[in-house]
């Protein structure tokens, strides 16, 4: 039954990846992705966030906290894994901005292939990590299908448009499926470790993760639920390629499934955001409307 529980989470996951790109790929232009990257000053932030601040700060989070090797290196593999392919789909919960969401998370997505494999051996002495085969996954699951949804928006509109809600209630159906599946298959795992210090660790990261996202996402109400949600949400799969292809420790993978499993949570965040957006925007409108007069 396990077996069968954990087959359905590991195609929940392609399914979802795979519809979630290229329904973002459907209702976007190449245009639309690259416009709000050319705020160099914000994408600037996204790096100095996602690739500085974050890694030191699960750095003096393993000085302040004593974990095990295997949970250090689960929580370091995450800190500096981004571009995680649920943003999209946050940002569409927190009705943030959803180019800029896509165009950060390809950023992201691109920088951490480069960039995982030269800061690993300095934070874990001993790893070789093999930039190809973080590569491939990446373009194969993320990048391929973003770009035909693009191709087929720009050539096939008509057919974009009939096949764009589809594809978005495909990827919302997998994601609700994997949420379950996740938590049935590692309430033990998540039972385990409730009273260690791994827990207050990835809560920390998470949440200060999202703190600095938001200041640094800052001035525009819908930049800024984006860089928070892409600053707190690591790059799961990215870290799980490095952590399964470069530690014999199961212990590694069984971090990296409860850092995911506590991130999960951030889709009821990006659910709130969403709502208080909703209570804000007929102010906001009018407020508009009467400055206009």
């Amino acid at each position: 039954m396990v077996v069968i529980l954990e087959s359905l989470a590991t195609l929940s996951v392609l399914v979802f990846v795979v519809t979630s790109m290229l329904a973002m790929g459907l209702n976007l232009t190449v245009g639309q992705i690259l416009d709000p990257l050319s705020d160099l000053r914000l994408v600037g932030k996204a790096l100095l966030a996602n690739f500085v601040l974050i890694p030191l700060l699960a750095y003096l989070i393993l000085l302040v906290i004593p974990l095990t090797d295997a949970q250090s290196i689960g929580l370091i593999l995450l800190a500096t894994a981004a571009g995680a392919p649920f943003l999209p789909k946050l940002v569409e919960f927190a009705k943030g901005d959803i180019a800029f969401g896509v165009g950060l998370m390809v950023l992201l997505m691109v920088v951490t292939v480069a960039y995982v494999p030269l800061v690993l051996p300095f934070l874990l002495p001993g790893v070789a990590v093999d930039p190809v085969e973080i590569a491939s996954s990446l373009v194969v699951l993320m990048l391929i299908p973003l770009a035909v949804g693009l191709f087929v928006k720009a050539r096939y509109e008509e057919t974009a448009g009939w096949l764009q809600p589809k594809m978005s209630q495909v990827s919302s159906t997998a994601l609700v499926f994997l949420v379950v599946l996740m938590l049935v298959l590692n309430f033990q795992t998540l039972i385990s470790v409730v009273g260690s210090g791994l827990l207050v660790a990835f809560a920390l990261l998470i949440l200060t993760s999202f703190a600095v996202g938001w200041v640094l996402g800052g001035p525009k109400a819908g930049t800024r639920p984006v860089l928070a949600l892409g600053t707190a949400q690591r790059n799961v799969s990215a870290a799980l390629v490095v952590g399964a292809a470069n530690f014999e420790d199961p212990n590694v993978v069984v971090t990296l499934v409860v850092g995911a499993t506590l991130m999960g949570l951030l889709i009821l965040v990006a659910g709130e955001l969403g709502k208080r957006t909703e209570r804000t925007e007929p102010t906001r409108m009018a407020e508009e409307v009467a400055y206009d007069d």
